[in-house]
């Protein structure tokens, strides 16, 4: 079986990789991960996604290679990550009471050539909560780092109404559903023996 590379610095996503069970490393792409002009926030969640990939493809052709971006999307605007306590705020704010979408893009670059790239969505509805629990939740969990600063496998759960998706772990970061028949597909045997 080929090395498998996942083209990250996330540790939501190195920690469901790890669910699999299978040999992987992890090294950091080195893309600039913003939306272009008039992109759509799937689209922008899909080529960011499959860049990561192809940038650490390039230098390990021999590999399969696992990238993987997430877009809030919110009335057709991308929401990405926060980085900071205000900007946090804010997004939370903007996101009470209505439904948004995550976006979750996937690419596997399969070294016997071609690639495979999926979007898994996750529509999530936001409570109408007071700025002082968004902002004691920010304390809490500085979400920063995460698109829409919200974390549902920890307190972000607090903040949800509702969760519709195919897949529950996309909502953390990488589709591990979808992930495992593009593994198959590229000849990993899931359960690994």
């Amino acid at each position: 079986m080929p090395p498998i590379v996942l083209a990250s610095t996330s540790t939501y996503r190195r920690e469901l990789l790890q669910r699999l069970r299978l040999p992987f490393t992890v090294q950091a792409p080195r893309i600039a991960e913003h939306a272009l002009a008039g992109e759509a926030p799937r689209a922008t969640a899909l080529r960011l996604a499959l860049a990561k990939a192809r940038d650490i493809a390039a230098e390990r052709p021999e590999a399969i290679v696992i990238g993987s971006d997430q877009v809030a999307d919110v009335d057709g605007e991308a929401l990405s990550k926060p980085g900071t306590h205000d900007a946090a705020l804010a997004q939370l704010t903007r996101m009470q009471g209505r439904e948004v979408v995550f976006h979750t893009a996937l690419a596997v670059i399969d070294p016997r050539g071609g690639h495979h790239l999926d979007d898994v969505p996750t529509a999530v509805r936001f409570r109408v909560l007071p700025a002082t629990q968004l902002d004691a939740y920010l304390r809490a969990e500085q979400p920063y780092d995460c698109a829409g600063a919200a974390k549902i496998e920890s307190l972000g759960i607090t903040l949800l109404e509702s969760v519709r998706s195919d897949d529950p772990t996309a909502l953390i970061g990488l589709p591990l559903i979808r992930l495992t028949s593009m593994l198959a597909a590229c000849g990993v045997p899931l359960p690994a023996p």
